[in-house]
């Protein structure tokens, strides 16, 4: 049942110059600044909204809403404030702002304390920083197979940009499969007919000394996969006694593994100690916001406390040597857990999102995002501002890659590597650590 919203503040506000930094839920709600009078981005559909922004959350028309963290520049020369989630790692209230006739007023639906600064960027990196955690350790600079080939990649294309590499002296140190070698989500040990060897594709990825890296969404299952089918006691349940959904992806209506019922958190404590035992040791873990939805577990309990125990289980399998990268994170329950993390939707080849929805594959709003989180990089975690794209056929190539660049996040390459021309070879290189060419 939801909370009641507390009233916090009434801030007088300059309606011209006002801004407001709305904090989404996780990797790939909007997340930036908003002047008082532009309409913050919202889902255009209800699928997106379970599986982009934050589930069972509606926010009502002309207000501003930040999940966690909501920060006010009145626009009169007063300090920034800040109002974040009292313990950002267990409870994350929303937290709304309306504007009215010169007042910002201001509430939330659960515990946050109140911070100042000069501006949004630095009052936001302070309270990062004075939760106190180690630096990140440096990203390895990755090669990932996604936004070339997508959900059809074979070992052949594996093998083929490892040779590419080579021969254009480009330096990746991890080679990353994505989604596609598994022949469903939730059967992550067995291959598709595009694969013939997991292991013999790291061998050789090492053979060339370079890291192997693999994909996987571990809290996703596919209503067809065997998991599924052998093992529904696994899935967390909806309050009617139904399986809790996960959204509608790759044809079907997904899934939630529950990761607190014994047998499947030793199913995935399995995964991912077969997949160190094969030689990977960067696991890009994806569409984790299904791990902290409601529902029904094994164990009962609170679906953060859930989320945050299946992360350290997945830890703990691969050991601290293993670099982990999360996506599609709920991003203050994962504060600690992660070495990067995506920290905006997924770009694309195009610029525009479809239906206008900020929270799609597209360069604008993985751009507007990625700027508006700049501030976790190297406090949160490293961030990631998702991969370059050097072909020719990309649109505004320059345009994004200087936006990588920029972010001085995770650097990885995610072309067809022999399409590359002069252009995108010497981006890449220099992208990726190399000497300009």
């Amino acid at each position: 049942m939801p909370h009641p919203f507390t009233p916090l503040a009434s801030v007088p506000v300059d309606h011209r110059t006002a801004r407001v930094h709305e904090e989404g839920w996780q990797s790939w709600s909007p997340s930036g600044a908003y002047a008082l009078d532009r309409a913050p981005y919202r889902p255009t559909n209800d699928n997106w909204a379970t599986v982009c922004y934050r589930p069972g959350v509606t926010v009502p028309a002309g207000t501003f809403q930040g999940e966690g963290l909501l920060a006010l520049d009145p626009g009169d020369g007063s300090p920034v404030r800040l109002w974040a989630a009292a313990d950002p790692t267990r409870e994350v209230p929303s937290i709304r702002l309306v504007a009215g006739d010169g007042v910002a007023e201001v509430g939330a639906d659960g515990p946050v304390k109140e911070w100042t600064g000069p501006d949004i960027p630095s009052v936001l990196a302070d309270w990062a920083a004075g939760l106190g955690l180690e630096p990140p350790r440096p990203a390895p600079t990755v090669w990932c197979s996604w936004y070339e080939y997508f959900t059809a990649v074979t070992e052949d294309d594996i093998h083929e940009n490892l040779r590419a590499m080579d021969t254009l002296d480009l330096p990746v140190d991890v080679v990353q499969i994505d989604d596609g070698y598994q022949s469903a989500l939730g059967d992550w040990l067995t291959l598709s007919g595009r694969f013939r060897s997991r292991r013999g594709i790291a061998d050789a990825i090492r053979a060339r000394g370079r890291r192997a890296g693999i994909w996987t969404a571990p809290f996703l299952v596919d209503p067809s996969s065997e998991l599924a089918a052998e093992h529904p006691d696994w899935l967390v349940r909806d309050t009617d006694g139904g399986f809790a959904h996960a959204g509608r992806n790759w044809g079907h209506d997904l899934r939630v593994l529950d990761t607190t019922h014994p047998d499947a958190a030793a199913c995935l404590t399995e995964v991912y100690a077969t997949l160190r035992a094969e030689g990977y040791d960067y696991f890009k873990t994806d569409f984790l916001y299904a791990g902290a939805l409601d529902g029904v577990r094994h164990a009962g309990g609170d679906a953060l406390a859930a989320y945050r125990a299946g992360i350290e289980l997945i830890r703990e399998a691969i050991g601290p040597d293993a670099y982990l990268l999360g996506c599609g994170a709920p991003l203050l329950p994962s504060i600690g857990l992660f070495d990067a993390m995506r920290v905006s939707p997924d770009t694309a080849p195009h610029r525009r999102p479809e239906a206008g929805d900020y929270s799609q594959p597209g360069q604008d709003p993985a751009e507007f995002t990625g700027a508006g989180r700049q501030w976790q990089h190297g406090r949160l975690w490293v961030n990631d501002p998702d991969c370059l794209m050097a072909r020719p056929a990309v649109e505004t190539r320059e345009r994004w890659a200087a936006h990588v660049e920029a972010t001085g996040g995770l650097m990885a390459s995610s072309d067809r590597l022999l399409s590359l021309d002069a252009w995108g070879v010497t981006t890449t290189r220099r992208l990726l650590g190399g000497v300009d060419q």
